[in-house]
């Protein structure tokens, strides 16, 4: 669904006219932003589908430290692998890294090992590998939940973190976004001609969990609890 087709859907819950842009007007614009503010809130609640992507880094012999270009700093990492050598990559901390490199004399091979280390002047994050790479072009998978924007290799915007463009896309479920946004927007405004800002935030709570539940579906042994 588009930004402006989010926007309207609120204005047409709230008893307002609809409009042909986002930006048409002062209200309109606000409406957009509780939109995107519904839209951050549905994205941290759950590590959906539509989100998920693998990020691949290609190594290059002697180097350690790599940039996940385009992939910004708002991700999570489900799992790592080092898809060349078949094995997966564990998580070390800085500290441990430091060790190995500062007070060590660093092995060289196929990591085994990364960590992460800031972002750089693009702000994409910055991962750090050990043992450092003996040789080029060992691929390293990370498969992550993306909730920043994406950008590609020259920096265009795949898919922007905000909505802003009356076409940009939400690709997450619509409905907990649309009722969510109301429910802010009905908090805000203070009268909804017949239902509570409370009611409101119950519906939309109703409408996350079954969307939820629905794409947990995909995904069932990340809800299941073993006990050892």
């Amino acid at each position: 669904m588009t930004y402006l087709n989010l926007v309207n859907n609120v204005l047409r819950r709230m008893r307002e006219d609809e409009v042909s842009s986002v930006q048409n007007n002062t209200y309109s614009k606000m409406v957009g932003d509780f939109v995107n503010d519904a839209k951050t809130l549905v994205e941290q609640s759950w590590d959906w589908s539509a989100l998920r992507t693998t990020l691949t880094v290609e190594t290059a012999a002697g180097i350690f430290n790599y940039a996940m270009t385009g992939a910004g700093n708002e991700f999570k990492v489900l799992n790592a692998y080092n898809d060349t050598d078949n094995w997966d990559l564990q998580y070390q901390t800085p500290l441990w890294f430091d060790q190995k490199y500062m007070k060590e004399e660093p092995q060289s091979g196929s990591p085994q090992y990364y960590t992460f280390n800031g972002v750089n002047s693009s702000g994409d994050t910055q991962v750090e590998v050990y043992p450092k790479p003996s040789t080029s072009g060992v691929y390293l998978r990370f498969n992550v939940v993306n909730r920043g924007q994406i950008t590609d290799s020259v920096g265009a915007v795949i898919r922007p973190k905000l909505l802003s463009n009356d076409t940009d896309e939400l690709i997450i479920p619509s409905l907990p976004v649309i009722h969510l946004a109301v429910a802010l927007l009905a908090r805000e405004r203070g009268e909804t001609g017949g239902t509570s800002a409370p009611e409101y935030f119950g519906i939309a709570d109703k409408y996350l969990s079954d969307a939820i539940a629905m794409d947990a579906q995909k995904h069932p042994e990340e809800t299941i609890w073993y006990t050892p």
